[in-house]
C-alpha cells in the first residue's frame, strides 16, 4: 500500500472520530467567540454600553450571542436538511430502476462499512458528483446526482458510495456540515458589517462614535473572508485520501473507484448549484477550481480537495501493491 495511505489505514476509527468531534467543538467555540467579540465592539464603541448613560444591558452582545447560538443549533440539528434543500435534493423514487439499484448499492456498502443505512437522495443535475451530510452515522444522508448514475457503472458507483460512507463512519460529516452552515453565518455577519459601515458614513451628525465604529466594522469586513477560509481549512484535504482508502477496504476494488474518478474528471462538468460554502462536501470539487489540481502548502491552504490525478494514482498503486481486486 502507498505510504500516503498506509498511515491513514492504520489509524483507529475511534481516534478519527474523536479528532473530528474535538475539531467540531473547537469550531463552534471559535464561532461563538467571534460573534461575542463583534457584539462587544458594537456595544462599547457605538451604543455607550458599560457606562451610566448607556442601555441597561449590552444589547448588541446579547443579540450576537443569541444569533450565534441559533445558527449553531440550526447547524447541528437541521444543517443537513438545509443543505439538501438548498441543493435541490429529492428522495428516491423506487419505481425507477436506477433509483432501486442505487438503494441496493447503498444498502450493500452500509453493511460493508458497518454503518446504519443512511437516507438516500438524488439531485437532478447532469454534473456527476455525490456527497454525504448529517450530524452522526444515525442521522446521515447520502446524495448523488443523476449525472453520476448515468455516467458510472454499478461497481464504480459502489466505490463512490463507499467513499461517502467512509466520511459517515469517520464522522467527517458533522464537521463538514457545521462548516457549511457556519460559513453562511460569517457571510451574514460580514454583510451586516458592510451595511453598518455605509450607514455610519452616510449618517450626518454621528460624531466620533460613528468614526470609532468604522474600526471594528472595517476589521470585520477585512477579516471575515479570512475567518471563513480558516473554517474551511478545518476540513483537511487528507480526509479525501482517507475516505478513498476506506472505500477500497469496503469494496476490495480500488480500481473501480479510480475509474469513477477518471470518468468524473473527464466529464469536466461543474455543478451549478454548489457554492464555496458547500464545495468541500462533495466527492470531487463541484466548482472545478484549478487550485485543487495542485499540491504544496499554498494548495493545501486554498484547496478543498486533493488533486484527482494523485487520488487515481494512489488507488491504482493500492490495487497493484495490496493485491486487491482490479
Amino acid at each position: 500500500m502507498p505510504a500516503d495511505l498506509q498511515g491513514h489505514e492504520s489509524q483507529d476509527f475511534a481516534e478519527r472520530q474523536a479528532h473530528n468531534r474535538w475539531l467540531s467543538a473547537g469550531i463552534i467555540f471559535f464561532f461563538l467567540l467571534f460573534f461575542l467579540a463583534v457584539g462587544l465592539s458594537v456595544d462599547y464603541l457605538y451604543l455607550d454600553a458599560f457606562t451610566p448613560s448607556g442601555p441597561p444591558f449590552a444589547v448588541a452582545t446579547v443579540f450576537s450571542l443569541v444569533l450565534a447560538t441559533g445558527i449553531t443549533l440550526t447547524s447541528y440539528y437541521q444543517g443537513s436538511e438545509l443543505i439538501l434543500r438548498s441543493l435541490g435534493a429529492e428522495a428516491l423514487d423506487l419505481q425507477l430502476p436506477e433509483h432501486r439499484e442505487l438503494h441496493n448499492v447503498v444498502t450493500e456498502m452500509a453493511l460493508a462499512s458497518g454503518c446504519p443505512m443512511p437516507k438516500v437522495y438524488v439531485i437532478f443535475d447532469p454534473a456527476p458528483n455525490a456527497f454525504a451530510t448529517g450530524r452522526d452515522e444515525f442521522n446521515a444522508s447520502v446524495c448523488v446526482t443523476t449525472g453520476l448514475l448515468a455516467l458510472l457503472n454499478r461497481e464504480e458507483t459502489q466505490g463512490v458510495i463507499a467513499h461517502e460512507l467512509a466520511h459517515v463512519r469517520n464522522q467527517d460529516i458533522l464537521l463538514m456540515t457545521l462548516v457549511s452552515i457556519l460559513l453562511g453565518g460569517i457571510a451574514l455577519l460580514s454583510d451586516w458589517s458592510q451595511r453598518s459601515f455605509h450607514s455610519s458614513r452616510s449618517r450626518e451628525g454621528a460624531g466620533g462614535k460613528s468614526a470609532l465604529l468604522v474600526i471594528p466594522v472595517l476589521l470585520l469586513i477585512l477579516f471575515s473572508p479570512l475567518i471563513s477560509r480558516l473554517l474551511a481549512m478545518a476540513v483537511s484535504r487528507q480526509r479525501e485520501y482517507l475516505a478513498d482508502a476506506n472505500a477500497a477496504e469496503y469494496t476490495r476494488n480500488p480500481v473501480s473507484l479510480a475509474k469513477a474518478l477518471e470518468k468524473i474528471r473527464d466529464a469536466a462538468m461543474p455543478f451549478s448549484r454548489a457554492s464555496r460554502g458547500t464545495a468541500h462536501l462533495f466527492f470531487v470539487n463541484p466548482l472545478r477550481r484549478r487550485v485543487d489540481e495542485h499540491e504544496g502548502r499554498l494548495a493545501d491552504l486554498l484547496g478543498t480537495h486533493p488533486p484527482i490525478a494523485r487520488r487515481i494514482m494512489l488507488l491504482r498503486q493500492m490495487a497493484g501493491v495490496g493485491g486487491l481486486k482490479g
